[in-house]
C-alpha cells in the first residue's frame, strides 16, 4: 500500500520539493510546474510523510526550510542529477547542462582571477545555475552541500580527489618608497625590511629559492599578519612593508609603479591549485564540464602557469 498521490513516484516527489525551495512558495512552484497548488501541497505532503520528517515550515517570510529540509535538498538534488545523467548516457543523448552547481573558492583568488572563467562557463550553459561561494576555509562537502571546491595550496586530506589545474607563482614585492631594488640585492638585505605576511601561507618564516635550486629561509617579524590577499596587496602598495604574493595580483601595480619587485631572481615556492571533491561520489554531466573548463583555462590565465604532475 503507498501513500503517494495518483501518477506521481518519488522522483516526481522530490523534483515537486526542490522546485518548491527554488520557486519559495506552494502556489509559484504549482505555475512553473503547469498544475495546481493542492497538487504539489500533496506531494510535498506525501515526500514528508514518506521520510518521516518536517522538510518546510512556514514563517512571516514565507516557506523556510528545516534543517532536515536541508538536507534533503542536498541529496535530492544530487539523486535527480544522476538519475538524469544515467538516462541521457544510456539513450546516448547529447546532454543539455542543467540543474545548480556549488562551488568554494578562496575570495581573493575567486573574485578576481577565476571570474572570467566562472562568467565563460555559464555562457556557455545558460541552462545551468552555479552558486559561487567565496570561502577561505576547507568545505565540509557533505554539511554544506559543495559539489566542488578549488584551492589554493597543498591538499592532503584522505578520501579526496585533487585534480591539478596550475600553479601560482609567488614573489617578493615592495613600495618603491619603501625599498629600491638596486639596493635589495640579498635576502639579508630584504630580511632587514619591515614586513607583511601572508598567514595563510607563512607568518614569521619566510621560504626562498633561486634559479639555480639554492634556498634561503627569511626570519621575519611581520608589523601586519592578515589571511586576505588584498589586504596585502593595499598594505604592500600604502608601503607598510615588503610582501610574498601571488604574481597575477600584483600585475598591474608593478606595471603601473605602485611596486617593485626585489629579489627578482628569488622566488617563494610556487601555489599549486587543485579542483577537489569527495572521491567517492559519482560526478554529474555538469560538474565533469566545469572541471574540464577550469582545467583548459586556468594555465592560461595571467599570473599563471601549468602545473607539475
Amino acid at each position: 500500500m503507498t501513500d503517494l498521490p495518483a501518477g506521481a513516484d518519488r522522483l516526481d516527489l522530490l523534483r515537486t520539493f526542490l522546485r518548491i525551495v527554488d520557486a519559495g512558495s506552494l502556489s509559484a512552484a504549482a505555475t512553473q510546474l503547469g498544475t495546481t497548488q493542492p497538487t504539489v501541497s500533496r506531494r510535498l505532503q506525501a515526500l514528508e510523510r514518506q521520510l518521516g520528517l518536517r522538510l518546510l515550515q512556514r514563517s512571516t517570510h514565507g516557506l523556510q526550510l528545516t534543517e532536515d529540509g536541508q538536507r534533503c535538498q542536498r541529496h535530492a538534488q544530487r539523486v535527480i542529477d544522476e538519475w538524469e545523467s544515467l538516462q541521457a548516457e544510456l539513450h546516448g543523448e547529447a546532454q543539455v547542462l542543467r540543474g545548480r552547481l556549488r562551488v568554494m573558492v578562496p575570495h581573493a583568488f575567486g573574485q578576481a582571477q577565476l571570474l572570467p572563467t566562472m562568467l565563460d562557463f555559464l555562457a556557455w550553459h545558460p541552462h545551468l545555475s552555479l552558486e559561487w561561494i567565496l570561502e577561505d576555509h576547507r568545505p565540509d562537502f557533505v554539511a554544506e552541500g559543495i559539489d566542488c571546491a578549488v584551492r589554493v595550496g597543498p591538499v592532503d586530506e584522505p578520501r579526496m580527489v585533487a585534480l591539478p589545474l596550475a600553479e601560482v607563482p609567488r614573489i617578493v614585492v615592495a613600495s618603491p618608497s619603501l625599498a629600491d631594488p638596486a639596493k635589495v640585492r640579498t635576502p639579508e638585505q630584504a630580511q632587514a625590511l619591515p614586513w607583511i605576511a601572508l598567514a595563510t601561507y607563512y607568518r614569521e618564516r619566510l621560504l626562498l629559492h633561486d634559479a639555480h635550486g639554492r634556498a634561503h629561509t627569511l626570519s621575519i617579524a611581520p608589523r601586519l599578519l592578515t589571511d586576505n590577499l588584498f589586504v596585502v596587496q593595499r598594505a604592500a602598495v600604502a608601503g607598510l612593508g615588503a610582501a610574498v604574493v601571488s604574481a597575477w595580483l600584483v600585475a598591474d601595480d608593478l606595471a603601473e609603479g605602485r611596486l617593485v619587485q626585489l629579489l627578482p631572481q628569488w622566488q617563494a615556492p610556487p601555489l599549486p591549485v587543485h579542483l577537489v571533491f569527495p572521491a567517492a561520489r559519482q560526478q554529474p554531466l555538469r560538474l565533469r564540464a566545469f572541471i574540464d573548463a577550469m582545467k583548459e583555462a586556468l594555465p592560461q590565465l595571467h599570473g599563471m602557469r601549468p602545473a607539475v604532475r
